[in-house]
């Protein structure tokens, strides 16, 4: 998907502040920050959406959410709390369509 940036993200076509990486998922710094803590859990292999999803999916979106964990400990937000948000489609907000979560912290929602 070469028309997708965060699958050029992933092939390291297009450069990102990556904060993890392991052989399924990414994580990079978003460059339009909505919160002091505004990261970006990405699946590299590309699933559109949650809209998208089939069942076999099911271990990835696990993944991603263990990964927030892991970064909400790394950064030191564990304790204070952070949130994790997904946009699906237009209406719900969804800009890039590549599934991603946000994980934001550093002050209240």
């Amino acid at each position: 998907m070469t028309d997708c940036l965060f699958c050029r993200i992933v092939s390291k076509e297009t450069p990102a502040d990556i904060e993890y990486e392991d052989d399924e998922i990414i994580a990079f710094r978003d460059i339009y920050p909505k919160a002091p803590i505004h990261l970006l859990i990405v699946p590299k292999r590309h699933i559109e959406s949650i809209a998208t999803l089939g069942e076999g999916d099911a271990a990835v979106v696990g993944r991603c959410f263990l990964v927030a964990r892991y970064l909400g400990e790394r950064k030191g937000i564990a304790r204070k709390g952070y949130r994790v948000n997904c946009h699906c489609g237009p209406e719900g907000g969804q800009v890039i369509y590549h599934l991603h979560y946000h994980l934001l912290a550093g002050k209240p929602s």
